[in-house]
């Protein structure tokens, strides 16, 4: 493991984030089933068997980034900008396509709220190696 003396607290934050991510998306899948019965991939809903047959990817996804960050693996800074542009992207395809969305207005401001963070960590750099 990386000492926490090595490790940025940011990085110790966005792996606590991925990890509390992963807690709260299964107990939300376990305990809401309504919740349960809907994924969003790339900004389409799937229902039923294939939001089911799909939610594990976002648990692999988020639990991985969270070893990531807190081993401080130099993968997950690109991987984890892709991955947030992907959600802003796919904010603005939901707003525009699901009967939920709001539109191009709400999902163009959406796009950019959620590139900054994007780019924020297209631009973050791991630690050193010692």
């Amino acid at each position: 493991m990386t000492p926490s003396a090595e490790r940025p607290a940011w990085a110790s934050a966005l792996a606590a984030l991925c990890a509390a991510t992963v807690v709260f998306t299964i107990a939300r899948d376990v305990l809401i089933p309504e919740v349960r019965a809907v994924e969003v991939w790339l900004g389409f809903e799937l229902r039923g068997w294939l939001a089911l047959a799909t939610a594990p990817v976002h648990y692999a996804l988020f639990s991985a980034a969270a070893w990531g960050y807190w081993r401080c693996r130099a993968w997950v800074w690109p991987w984890a900008a892709v991955y947030a542009f992907y959600i802003a992207i796919s904010h603005l395809i939901w707003n525009l396509h699901s009967p939920n969305g709001e539109g191009l207005r709400a999902g163009l401001l959406q796009l950019g709220l959620f590139s900054v963070p994007a780019i924020a960590l297209l631009f973050a750099k791991p630690p050193p190696k010692t």
